[in-house]
């Protein structure tokens, strides 16, 4: 940072065995835990000790060539009971519009929401941002719009999603443009009904199972935050930058390896493990305190 700015207690940067980019001005303290192997050892995941990896904030330069992709539920917002209650407010909103500047227009916002969904939960500031939705479906950027053919499958997953809810009370039914989301956080007993329900209508209706934090979910099939990011960063001025994706969930997997590949970073955000991200933040309060931190 700008004289390389620091916070009491921030710890170092803690790079795994896989050697992530490292962010100059931090000093490497120690090392992380080998992989030794496992059943997730091919793909290229690690099961972490939790204090393993913080986040350190970028150099000057490091910042200069980043493009930052940002989650929203989970990662810029806590998980709330009612997902349709969640909306941006104007301190966020001014701190997106700062980093999209900062960035010279390098900032992406990619969601599980469809891009309806995005933009009534961050406003205007939305029309600004590159934006992905729908697991990767469908992208938005200066004013050139990406949208699939919603697939048949999802009306009839959503009415049996809704028959389901009303049977059971907390659940909730989240329509999406190319999905359909069923919420149990109010009621965990479920899980394992709604986990059958959706697995069984993903077969008959040629759908994606998509498991989720406490809630699961049906969608086109093709898409996923990985080709989002790759996707992204196709396209200038993104194109030729080092990549760093933070979220919170088993969906951004796919967008930390992306990231990795393209020489960046992947940020989880929170305590789920195991995890292909190379570093982390507590919670959506330390993912705004490390943006600030940018500026």
């Amino acid at each position: 940072m700008r004289g390389r700015r620091t916070r009491p207690g921030r710890a170092s940067a803690r790079p795994r065995d896989r050697n992530p980019p490292p962010c100059a001005g931090v000093r490497n303290e120690s090392h992380a835990e080998p992989n030794h192997g496992g059943p997730n050892h091919d793909r290229g995941i690690t099961i972490s000790h939790p204090s393993a990896f913080d986040l350190p904030a970028p150099s000057i330069d490091t910042l200069d060539h980043l493009s930052l992709f940002l989650d929203l539920d989970g990662t810029l917002f806590e998980l709330i009971d009612h997902p349709e209650e969640v909306i941006a407010d104007e301190r966020l909103r001014s701190l997106l519009t700062r980093l999209s500047t900062r960035l010279d227009g390098r900032l992406a916002v990619v969601s599980g929401r469809s891009i309806a969904q995005i933009d009534a939960i961050l406003g205007p500031i939305a029309q600004d941002l590159a934006v992905s939705g729908s697991h990767g479906s469908e992208h938005r950027w200066r004013g050139v719009a990406a949208h699939p053919v919603r697939p048949k499958g999802l009306d009839e997953a959503a009415a049996d999603f809704r028959a389901f809810a009303g049977q059971h009370e907390g659940v909730i039914v989240e329509d999406k443009s190319y999905g359909v989301a069923l919420h149990f956080r109010m009621a965990p007993q479920i899980e394992a009904e709604a986990t059958a329900l959706a697995t069984r209508l993903a077969n008959d209706l040629g759908l994606h199972y998509q498991p989720g934090k406490m809630m699961t979910e049906l969608r086109m099939p093709g898409g996923d935050k990985g080709k989002a990011v790759r996707t992204l960063m196709s396209r200038a001025p993104m194109a030729g930058t080092s990549p760093w994706f933070l979220g919170d969930d088993e969906t951004d997997e796919a967008a930390f390896l992306a990231a990795q590949a393209l020489g960046g970073v992947g940020v989880i955000v929170g305590d789920r493990r195991p995890t292909a991200a190379q570093y982390k933040l507590a919670n959506p309060r330390a993912v705004h305190a490390w943006l600030e931190d940018l500026l």
